[in-house]
């Protein structure tokens, strides 16, 4: 990640924990699969680190529901909540859970899911959140996303839609998903910056880039046919959170094809 955006998000920061005095301070980190967030925030964590500050890091992917509780959705509602990722699909009062243990100054186990298994990690796999901890980075894909409107709703946006959710209970279940206890998870975020795509078309790129990554490290892997099905889950809502997030969103990082950066705006406090 380039060393301008760190540098705003870390102006950002400090700046809000010097307002905070010595209650938790809680960000919300916001961007698109493969633009940078994971990179961002541990720059950030590491810079914190340097100067005392202790900080942790929790990702929404770490809040994915298990296996056999996504299984369950898929038979009671839709066979799309199989696959992990949309809202509808974490468990949302976990982490709700870490938020307040921190804010009350004690350790908090963060829950860590294994993609590979596609399923969550034992509890004794979970890393630990120090007591005393000053800032929380809540980071990603859908980090601060509102719902839709249900008239938004009626025309599919891709072939998964037309295709396998044609009667769009699915999309409507996930719109009453985030429009429900998400929003609350979110509501705790005193910041939220966003890593802005230049648009959709791009992310199947960085997906596919962030497998084949995943594919030299370890046997398996999704295909690249498999990435361009398996983003069509996420596509709806990205494209909705690119045209309204920046607007509201306290810093917005525009950011190119390559991931450069061009333009940084919206910082308020």
């Amino acid at each position: 990640m380039a060393h301008e955006a760190l540098d705003a998000v870390d102006e950002l920061v400090r700046r809000a924990l010097a307002e905070r005095g010595d209650r938790l301070l809680v960000i919300g980190l916001c961007g698109a699969q493969g633009s940078g967030k994971s990179t961002l925030a541990d720059g950030l964590r590491t810079r914190l680190a340097e100067d005392r500050v202790p900080a942790a890091i929790l990702s929404i992917d770490d809040l994915y529901r298990t296996r056999a509780e996504r299984e369950a959705l898929a038979r009671a509602v839709h066979p799309l909540l199989r696959t992990r990722g949309v809202p509808g699909t974490h468990d949302v009062a976990l982490g709700l859970q870490v938020i307040e243990a921190l804010e009350r100054g004690e350790a908090a186990l963060l829950p860590r899911f294994d993609k590979a298994s596609d399923d969550r990690l034992p509890e004794a796999r979970w890393e630990r959140a120090a007591a005393g901890t000053r800032l929380l980075l809540l980071e990603g894909w859908c980090v601060g996303a509102r719902p839709q409107e249900a008239s938004e709703l009626a025309a599919p946006v891709n072939a998964l839609e037309r295709e396998e959710d044609a009667d769009g209970v699915w999309r409507a279940f996930v719109n009453r998903a985030l429009a429900g206890d998400y929003q609350t998870l979110f509501g705790r975020l005193d910041r939220l910056v966003m890593l802005a795509a230049p648009g959709f078309e791009v992310v199947r790129r960085w997906r596919t880039q962030q497998e084949h990554g995943l594919r030299k490290a370890a046997a398996g892997g999704m295909s690249d046919a498999e990435v361009a099905h398996f983003i069509q889950h996420y596509e709806r809502l990205t494209r909705h959170m690119l045209v309204e997030m920046p607007g509201r969103a306290d810093l917005t990082i525009a950011l190119d094809a390559a991931r450069r950066v061009t333009g940084i705006g919206g910082m308020r406090f």
